[in-house]
């Protein structure tokens, strides 16, 4: 739950996002406004082609803006370079993918480590072996990728993201390879451990069902905000 005292973890201001091709330039994102307050939990949906990855790419300091205020946990991302946006990215942000991005050449306890041994933790291990029991896979430690089922894989997935404990977790349509059981075990987990080390999160889905277990529903169309829905007052009401 978002703390009315803090400032935003994260602040978008007319942020634009324009990239070339040979038809011409491409408008992904046409001046998004948002501020995110710090435990929040928001859902962004919109259909295919709003700008909802894109969005989330600018988040995780992974796609650079063409012009507007990007600030998020912390950072300045536009006064970044790339070395310094990857410490800040390291240290303060989980993401989550449709398609986990496993090393499959590393097992699962390996996948979980790797961001902590890139951060320097002495302890790096421990603290993925941890991660995995979090999400019930301590007894698939030494499994590879290939070895797990499409649920396993995110639960890793998942570990990975929050053994570092960051400010802001991102998911991008993580349930999409997934059944809906399978799905519904994976959100539980996300909500859960995100509530757990008070992260913030911030979920792309077209699954209304699971935005509205979000504080707040952002809604994107043609790269814009179209409404932004708060949830929790309508829960209240």
């Amino acid at each position: 739950m978002a703390s009315s005292s803090a400032n935003p973890i994260v602040q978008l201001n007319d942020v634009h996002l324009t990239l070339a091709s040979t038809a011409g330039p491409v408008n992904i994102l046409r001046g998004i406004d948002l501020d995110v307050m710090p435990g929040e939990r928001i859902g962004i949906v919109g259909p295919s082609g709003s700008g909802k990855s894109t969005l989330l790419a600018v988040l995780a300091g992974l796609e650079r803006v063409t012009s507007g205020k990007v600030q998020v946990a912390g950072a300045d991302l536009n006064a970044l370079n790339e070395d310094r946006l990857a410490l800040w990215r390291r240290s303060r942000v989980g993401i989550v993918f449709q398609s986990f991005h496993l090393i499959p050449t590393m097992t699962a306890l390996e996948n979980v480590a790797v961001p902590l041994e890139l951060a320097g933790a002495t302890d790096a291990t421990e603290h993925a072996r941890a991660a995995l029991a979090q999400v019930g896979l301590a007894q698939r430690e030494t499994h590879y990728p290939a070895q797990l089922s499409g649920g396993e894989q995110q639960r890793v997935a998942l570990a990975r993201a929050v053994a570092p404990h960051p400010a802001l977790l991102l998911a991008d349509e993580p349930t999409g390879n997934l059944d809906g059981s399978t799905g519904h075990a994976i959100i539980d987990l996300m909500f859960g451990e995100a509530a757990k080390l008070n992260s913030t999160l911030i979920l792309i889905t077209h699954d209304e069902n699971l935005a509205a277990l979000c504080d707040r529903v952002v809604r994107i169309e043609d790269g814009k905000v179209k409404s932004i829905e708060n949830r929790t007052q309508q829960a209240a009401d």
